[in-house]
């Protein structure tokens, strides 16, 4: 039961994201240089030269990250060059990455190209902790 019990888990969790609104799009004719954090859900349609940080992110097919990404859930159309870091990832079949891949749940639909060192199942990934636990004071104020 314990992994068809996963599966569900997994299932139902991509249903959640999906129904979700999208909160911010970067526009296919938008080049953004730098790191990006954002919470909810968005979309990139355009050209990313930078680290992502953040919850649920769509990269559609005219989408090109040159970057690391660090996300609870990642569903990806287009092309990245960078090291991923999800507890869900979804390669879709014009997807192109390359890079280190580090996912709790994956999946790849066929045509789907993935070159580099992948990690499925990692136990909790510590960094998703990061960027899900409720935030209760700075840093800088607990020395």
């Amino acid at each position: 039961m314990g992994m068809f019990g996963k599966t569900m888990n997994v299932d139902q969790e991509m249903k959640k994201v999906e129904s979700e609104a999208i909160s911010s799009i970067i526009d296919k004719s938008m080049t953004i240089k730098g790191e990006i954090s954002f919470k909810g859900k968005a979309r990139i349609d355009g050209t990313i030269n930078g680290n992502i940080e953040g919850e649920h992110l769509i990269l559609s097919e005219s989408g090109q990250i040159k970057g690391d990404i660090m996300v609870v859930s990642f569903n990806c159309y287009g092309n990245i060059e960078g090291n991923i870091k999800a507890n869900m990832l979804t390669a879709r079949k014009s997807c192109s990455i390359k890079g280190k891949l580090e996912a709790g749940s994956l999946t790849v639909e066929p045509g789907a190209a993935i070159k580099g060192e992948i990690q499925v199942a990692v136990q909790e990934l510590k960094a998703m902790e990061k960027l899900t636990a409720p935030q209760v004071g700075n840093s800088d104020t607990a020395k």
